[in-house]
């Protein structure tokens, strides 16, 4: 049974997924990092919220573990990389909190074109400063939206509800997408000349660090009012705090900061900047969502093999994983066929995938195959860590999808380049579910992979396979299945034996010394 430790305070509908999921589950929260290296090496997945910091050495820790499940978006308390190169899938949960998020941006927007904060602490304090605040109508004015993902488009669709126009700065943004979504698709430079709100809905990478910097916000529209609900770090915080002390942006609604807890920033004091202390999920519904998603998320994967939201693997729907398991199973047994005849450095990695297999996630069948191929060599790789691994020793990858040309309605073909050798072999999945091996070094064969097999080059000479036969029954290995195969009469042949145990050394050796084998090894699966 797969074990969880839930590490942050979840809903008890999420506790309780888990249990009627069959998943045993520990509710730990506010461990010290202390405690939480002494335990978590007993668990096969963690779900979190932000308070939970899972760092490289805790990760390192974790033993067992093979999935992390973020509630809520952000994964910054995360270390992807350290928990990529451990094999750990690192999941979140996107869709849970969009609404609630896209809601509180819309609310600071209104509450921001109304000084509806000061306003109130006015108010309430007695004085009845009817003049004082002279807000703006937000009907016809232009919202400039950076970013138009899951939350950036909800945000769009609200805005043109409250008559807005919409312009959207987002690379990623296809013009039918934009079409559909009622916006009109800009470059940042025209967003800023343009927008009298502008919003910001992007994750925080280098590339959008200080995306509103101190440039950028000189080139805005005199009067701007500026939102941010994603991320703290979006926007240089002095540069805006010089613009609106300038009278250049009239106000700016601020629920991230750079630094958080914010509970002591330049913004604050400033009666022209509204601030929540991050709360953009902070709804009823929103926490329910995201935990119940993770629940189901964490479950699926160690119980189906189903992959959803991962930011470190391709996702594997619950129904695809049924399809494209034996693919997988089949792409990995592959790599691991050419990775235990590989004794000399890779430089590079081609899988044909044909007919009915390149309809399928290719790129988790790519995973699985370079899973096989490197084990044999590094015995801790798998399909999540796989391609760093292959990246890190320069191994070029490539991938080809084509329709079917052959016999078979599909298979997978992998092909391995070590200096000026290469190898080459290709399976299929039959209708029965099972993996098989079809074709070595260009040679078509019909073989099941076995638990353990010999893998025989020979030149095709008469009475060879007699003397194997009779050399493994004198070394009491049984022969369970006998696969033959070879190019032409008298030129290269190959012999593929399922054994019901191990071949011993002193057999292999035997073999290789009969003249006409140039090859032969035992494999392992």
């Amino acid at each position: 049974m797969p074990k969880v430790l839930i590490a942050d305070k979840l809903s008890p509908a999420a506790v309780a997924i888990f249990k009627e999921r069959g998943v045993e589950t520990d509710v730990k929260t506010g461990l010290p990092k202390e405690e939480l290296l002494k335990i978590v090496g007993d668990y096969d997945g963690i779900a979190i919220r932000s308070a939970t910091k899972l760092t490289a050495d805790v990760i390192k820790a974790a033993k067992n573990l093979k999935v992390i499940g973020r509630a809520g978006i952000g994964v910054d308390n995360v270390d992807i990389p350290a928990a990529t190169a451990a094999g750990v899938i690192v999941m979140n949960t996107p869709f849970g909190n969009s609404i609630t998020t896209a809601e509180h941006a819309i609310s600071l927007m209104l509450a921001l074109a109304r000084d509806l904060p000061a306003a109130n602490a006015s108010t309430q304090a007695g004085k009845w400063e009817k003049n004082r605040f002279m807000g703006v109508e937000i009907t016809g004015k232009v919202l400039g939206l950076i970013g138009a993902g899951n939350i950036g488009s909800i945000v769009a669709d609200r805005a043109r509800g409250l008559k807005m126009r919409v312009v959207a700065y987002d690379p990623f943004l296809s013009a039918e997408r934009a079409q559909e979504l009622g916006v009109e698709k800009v470059e940042l430079d025209d967003l800023l000349a343009r927008a009298d709100f502008i919003t910001l809905h992007v994750p925080m990478t280098p590339e959008t660090k200080n995306i509103l910097s101190a440039d950028a916000i000189a080139k805005t529209k005199k009067g701007v009012r500026i939102i941010n609900c994603a991320r703290g770090g979006l926007i240089d915080e002095h540069a805006l705090k010089a613009a609106l002390d300038n009278g250049h942006v009239a106000g700016a609604a601020l629920d991230v900061f750079e630094v958080e807890p914010a509970k002591d920033n330049i913004l604050f004091g400033n009666e022209k900047v509204v601030a929540t202390p991050h709360l953009g999920a902070a709804t009823t519904e929103a926490q329910e969502n995201v935990a119940l998603q993770v629940a189901e998320q964490i479950s699926d994967y160690l119980l189906t093999g189903a992959i959803t939201n991962a930011l470190n693997m391709p996702s594997i729907s619950a129904q695809e994983a049924q399809k494209v398991r034996p693919w997988i199973a089949l792409a990995e047994k592959l790599g691991g066929f050419v990775g235990q005849l590989t004794d000399s450095s890779l430089s590079a990695v081609e899988i044909v995938y044909e007919g009915t297999a390149s309809a399928l996630n290719t790129r988790a069948l790519t995973q699985a195959a370079l899973s096989g191929l490197l084990k044999p060599m590094l015995s801790e790789v798998n399909m999540v860590n796989a391609p760093v691994v292959a990246k890190e020793r320069g191994i070029k990858i490539s991938e080809v999808r084509r329709d079917q040309q052959g016999v078979y309605e599909g298979y997978i073909k992998v092909t391995v380049t070590m200096g000026d050798t290469t190898r080459r072999v290709a399976g299929t999945v039959f209708s029965d579910g099972r993996p098989r091996l079809i074709q070595v070094k260009d040679i078509g064969v019909d073989a099941e992979f076995a638990p353990h097999m010999l893998y025989v080059v020979n030149e095709d000479k008469p009475g060879f396979i007699g003397k194997l036969g009779t050399m493994l029954g004198d070394a009491k290995v049984n022969i369970a299945n006998f696969t033959l195969g070879r190019s032409a009469p008298g030129q290269d042949a190959i012999c593929i034996v399922e054994v019901d145990g191990e071949v011993p050394d002193a057999v292999i050796d035997a073999i290789c010394k009969l003249p006409p084998v140039k090859m032969a090894k035992e494999l392992t699966f």
